[in-house]
């Protein structure tokens, strides 16, 4: 058994996952890194297992790489997720399955086998990235589905910290406003930066610093903490 701690991380190839792995690797854990077309690199403490985490064979395998190569799973970042924002009668039956499937089956798959090792150990931390869209929809922002799936995520979350509170194993979950990521083409920072009462858009590395006050908060559970320029808080 690694006497390092030990992180998996799904949707780790950019944006806020990438952004977890290196905080991770920082803080002196090693992180088994997943998601879709991810690459191994120069690192051998950030072990990269490709695959699609909605398929449970993937989800299986990013858990096994973990357990063979340390022996043990200490952390779990749920942060692989699909986003798409149209009106609800747009949509098509193959993207709801799509958000299903990643948002929802995806966190499932690698959850439940992780879970039981963190049970079986009597220690481990599981932390959902969600959106802030759960506590507070806005006007103009189309995302039944993100809220169909994460809002499942966000209940979960609390169902899961109590069920399974004495067991050593903590969950929680970092609920993100709109975040500087590949995914905003930066001719749109002005315009979404308006969409929260500070008047910006958040940093991927202000998410990370809410995942590790959690990582640290041993007396932490069941919380969700909005990182989202007071979105959360009302109209403005």
């Amino acid at each position: 058994m690694s006497q390092k701690k030990v992180a998996i991380v799904t949707g780790a190839s950019q944006g806020i996952g990438a952004g977890v792995v290196a905080a991770y690797r920082k803080k002196g854990f090693v992180v088994v890194a997943n998601s879709r077309n991810i690459r191994q690199g120069q690192d051998d403490d950030v072990v990269a297992v490709a695959g699609d985490i909605r398929d449970r064979k993937v989800a299986d395998r990013v858990v096994q790489t973990a357990l063979d190569r340390f022996g043990r799973i200490d952390t779990l970042i749920n942060n692989a997720g699909i986003f798409i924002g149209k009106p609800f009668t747009e949509y098509t039956t193959e993207e709801f399955r799509d958000v299903m499937a990643v948002n929802v089956e995806g966190f499932f798959n690698i959850t439940q086998p992780t879970l039981s090792q963190m049970v079986k150990q009597g220690t481990g931390h599981i932390v959902q990235i969600t959106t802030t869209l759960v506590h507070q929809a806005i006007a103009g922002v189309p995302a039944a589905l993100a809220l169909l799936s994460k809002g499942g995520l966000y209940a979960v979350t609390g169902g899961l910290a109590i069920e399974y509170a004495k067991t050593g194993v903590r969950v929680n979950a970092v609920a993100p406003g709109i975040i500087k990521t590949p995914m905003h083409p930066p001719e749109t920072h002005g315009m979404l930066g308006s969409m929260h009462p500070v008047g910006r858009m958040g940093e991927v590395s202000e998410v990370v610093d809410a995942i590790l006050y959690l990582e640290d908060a041993a007396f932490v559970t069941g919380q969700t903490i909005n990182v989202d320029g007071g979105q959360h808080s009302g109209r403005w």
